[in-house]
């Protein structure tokens, strides 16, 4: 059987030829993930062109840069010692030297005070501020290191009032919605204000792309209700999360938003270093695999690979390996219907999603069919976590592409709208033909009598014989 959970792979223009993302994707790979913050809008047209001549089922991400603090451009590299003491300041047009940090934050000396701390490059290097002045702060640095330009900033405890939006950002918006692209992943999102400021834009060009919010630092997590209200879903960016919050904090925080995601219908990626050490090595720490496993058994929709895929040795193996462990974690899940999640809008919706899905656990059923005009009741489906997978039969090629991103979901599009018995015929065929479910399984098919707007008005349960026999009937 397929997985149920899904893979997001990041894919470079120093490797994305069409060979490259096919083996990706039959080795597992569901989304294809482009980070903008090392490429231009050519070099990930390129990318796009390629993933659309491979398969148009699969679906390409975005991720923007959002509002991030960094050492400024320099080519002097400073190296520091611990208990040297440096100043630091933010001012985007000078270099920095071995006396002086300077940062793209002109504000930067008026949000800190003193005993604060300034973690630089993913926290290699962390700084105190022991002085305040007018114009910049006095530092101890706390442990040597090499600080090199443009390397990320980090204010533990500190917020940081930058636009959500920069220059590079827009251009890519405007991008994603050009090549109509399915979803933007917004990083450092602080508020509900960050993700409106980008909806206001697609709203403006009539764009169906979904917003991904990135949580990376203590304002996502503390307004994380308030941000899914306006999202398609989260990705938990753990890497520049764990260094604003304790690192004991992740799992704990992992799980919370997790569970919130399940129960609001929203899409949720756990993201970063999940296979860290594939990058070099052809086998993951057992370390990796188990934080691999703990996602998928907290009910993620999907777990990511970075530099895994976008410029490690090893990327094929990757995929593969993470393949290997989610359907392994999957097989060894316990299943329990979530009675907390929320309602649909559609209460014949909500009641007869919830008899298909229990259905599973009392009969044993091998999987649920269902169609969707705009993926609404497949994603409802998909927030209980069922243990079979949901094969939704898409009127919008759009939405076939949007839900991969979703747990246990297989879409497929379907170009005319059909009755009831056609679309079951078609529908049982097509699985049986691939393999995906064999005549003696008992199915669930969650369906309408009424058209595709006015949503599921039965469910039927039967194997999938008795069922293609009715519909020659």
């Amino acid at each position: 059987m397929e997985k149920l959970t899904k893979i997001v792979a990041t894919i470079s223009d120093r490797k994305s030829d069409t060979q490259f993302i096919h083996n990706l994707y039959e080795a597992g790979m569901d989304v294809v993930r482009i980070n903008t913050a090392h490429q231009t809008p050519d070099q990930s047209f390129g990318i796009i062109e390629n993933v659309r001549s491979v398969n148009n089922r699969i679906p390409i991400m975005v991720d923007t840069k959002g509002p991030e603090v960094r050492t400024n451009e320099s080519d002097h590299d400073v190296v520091v010692k611990e208990g040297q003491l440096i100043r630091f300041a933010g001012d985007m047009e000078r270099s920095s030297c071995n006396d002086c940090l300077y940062v793209n934050y002109p504000e930067i000396v008026d949000q800190l005070d003193v005993g604060k701390q300034i973690l630089i490059d993913d926290g290699d290097v962390a700084l105190t501020v022991v002085e305040k002045h007018d114009d910049h702060l006095v530092c101890r640095v706390e442990n040597s290191g090499v600080i090199k330009s443009r390397k990320s900033i980090n204010l533990p405890g500190t917020p940081i009032d930058l636009p959500s939006l920069n220059e590079k950002d827009l251009t890519y918006i405007d991008f994603a919605i050009e090549h109509n692209l399915e979803f933007i992943a917004h990083s450092f999102v602080r508020n509900k204000e960050d993700v409106l400021a980008i909806q206001e834009i697609l709203d403006t060009n009539n764009s169906d792309i979904k917003i991904i919010a990135k949580i990376e630092n203590q304002q996502g997590v503390d307004n994380i209700d308030e941000i899914l209200d306006h999202v398609y879903g989260i990705m938990i960016a753990r890497g520049d999360l764990a260094i604003e919050v304790p690192a004991e904090r992740i799992p704990g925080l992992q799980n919370s938003m997790i569970k919130k995601c399940m129960r609001r219908k929203k899409a949720v990626i756990v993201a970063t270093q999940m296979l860290h050490s594939m990058i070099n090595n052809p086998r993951p720490t057992r370390a990796e695999v188990s934080d691999i496993a703990n996602a998928v058994f907290s009910g993620t929709d999907a777990v990511m690979l970075s530099g895994e895929t976008a410029f490690g040795k090893y990327p094929l193996e990757s995929v593969e390996m993470m393949t290997r462990t989610v359907k392994e974690a999957e097989n060894n899940k316990s299943f329990s219907i979530d009675s907390k999640v929320m309602p649909h809008d559609n209460q014949i919706s909500v009641f007869l999603s919830k008899t298909a899905v229990r259905s599973i656990q009392k009969l044993n059923t091998k999987a649920i069919i269902t169609d969707t005009d705009t993926g609404k009741t497949a994603r409802y489906l998909s927030a209980f976590r069922g243990r079979t997978p949901i094969f939704a039969q898409c009127y919008d090629p759009r939405v076939m592409r949007e839900l991969a991103l979703n747990y246990g979901v297989n879409a497929d599009y379907m170009d005319v709208e059909q009755s009831k018995k056609e679309f079951i015929k078609a529908t049982l065929s097509r699985l049986i033909d691939r393999d995906e479910i064999a005549l003696k399984d008992l199915i669930v098919v969650l369906a309408g009598n009424f058209g595709k707007k006015a949503g599921p008005s039965f469910v039927e349960v039967s194997t999938a014989r008795n069922m293609l026999s009715e519909q020659k009937d």
